[in-house]
């Protein structure tokens, strides 16, 4: 660790070479709030990102590596060479806003008790986005960007997963933070380790918050710091692979946290109904995104 440095700021890039640079950019104008440096990993692009931040961002710890880390990989490797006591895991599609850093800083030293903050996230149009949640459940799931939840678009499962019915102004303890921009402390590294990196990406922040949670640390959201955050910019280059992925962390995170908590006797059936019910819903997305390109195809022809 570095004296007198307070923060490092890690990023992954993948294919994101506008969004990076803004991101950047806006970290770049906030070096006088407080002492950080930012690491950002370009886990493979090819479209000019590594070279971009090494030639507009001569600031920036770069490392480049030749084959996609994943969210996961790519946060550890910035984590392991960091040298602020904490860290902001930030997704390379977000804007920091004016005082995010600071406060951010300053709340972890006043709350020893905090392992991991979430800052409010905003959406590009300026809307609230619900980047503080319950943990997952198979109910929420059933309605949660399923045919199902558009048939009950106010359904009280997903409200309660999304804790959509606070008006989240204030800080609060909550069970998870969202991973797109997530302030981690020193003490909750050594506590309960780094990312896990069987998760590839999806479902790492839930797994990290599940592990505070358990080591006896507190996860808050705080309102007053904020990011703007648009979301998927990078899964969204591969549609179908990044639903599968999704859901195979889902899987992971349930097999590993949620089924030890079962009766013995039941634990392979839980199994093996979680795989079934999140294969299909996986097959449902993929299928919907297929038939959608069908469409586009049938119109352009």
């Amino acid at each position: 660790m570095t004296a007198g440095l307070e923060l490092s700021v890690t990023i992954c890039s993948w294919n994101t070479c506008a969004d990076t640079r803004a991101c950047l950019d806006s970290l770049g104008a906030l070096r006088q709030e407080c002492a950080f440096e930012v690491i950002v990993v370009d886990n493979g692009s090819t479209d000019g990102s590594a070279d971009m931040i090494a030639g507009e961002f001569p600031w920036v710890r770069l490392i480049r590596s030749e084959v996609n880390l994943g969210f996961t990989g790519g946060h550890n490797a910035c984590l392991a060479q960091r040298e602020g006591p904490d860290a902001l895991v930030l997704n390379s599609d977000t804007v920091v806003h004016a005082g995010a850093l600071r406060t951010l800083v300053d709340y972890s030293r006043a709350h020893p008790e905090v392992g991991i903050i979430g800052p409010k996230l905003l959406n590009p149009n300026g809307s609230l986005q619900f980047s503080c949640r319950r943990f997952p459940n198979p109910v929420a799931a059933l309605f949660r960007n399923t045919f199902v939840g558009r048939l009950f678009p106010n359904n009280r499962w997903t409200r309660d997963y999304l804790m959509a019915d606070w008006t989240h102004d204030e800080p609060r303890q909550v069970d998870w933070v969202s991973g797109a921009a997530l302030y981690v402390t020193k003490h909750a590294i050594e506590t309960v380790g780094v990312l896990d990196e069987a998760y590839f990406m999806y479902c790492e922040d839930v797994d990290w918050c599940f592990r505070a949670h358990r080591a006896g640390l507190d996860v808050t959201y705080l309102p007053t710091a904020v990011i703007t955050h648009a979301i998927g910019t990078s899964s969204s280059k591969a549609a179908n692979r990044m639903i599968v992925r999704f859901h195979r962390s889902m899987l992971r995170f349930y097999r590993k946290n949620m089924v030890p908590t079962l009766p013995l006797p039941v634990r392979p059936l839980a199994i093996a109904f979680a795989a079934s019910a999140l294969s299909g819903r996986a097959g449902l997305f993929i299928a919907k995104n297929w038939l959608d390109a069908l469409v586009r195809w049938v119109r352009r022809s």
